[in-house]
């Protein structure tokens, strides 16, 4: 039983030491969340018209094939991770694993 109160003194002095340490990384999070995690401004919906348009033009007129391979690798990781996220949301929503509780 001598080990635990030495084990919690040392934690309770890490503790200060590791939230001094997290809060650059904890800053440059909420400047990068500010700007990426915030929705599209009603003045920036005609650019996503035209960006996804252009996708599908790019679709059907095979433009795709003139990709690089560091671009299409990018966007199948891209896709992957949205395809991924999407998933874990309905594994969220469901609350199982396989099947909906009815």
């Amino acid at each position: 039983m001598a080990a635990k109160p030495s084990l919690v003194a040392k934690i309770s002095q890490q503790i200060p030491v590791l939230v001094e340490r997290s809060k650059p990384k904890l800053r440059t999070f909420v400047r990068y969340a500010r700007v990426e995690l915030t929705p599209p401004n009603p003045t920036e919906i005609p650019q996503i018209i035209g960006s996804f348009t252009s996708l599908v033009r790019s679709a059907r007129t095979g433009g795709w094939r003139q990709l690089t391979v560091r671009e299409a690798w990018l966007n199948t990781l891209v896709t992957v991770e949205v395809l991924c996220w999407f998933f874990v949301g309905e594994c969220i929503g469901r609350r199982h694993l396989i099947g909906y509780d009815v």
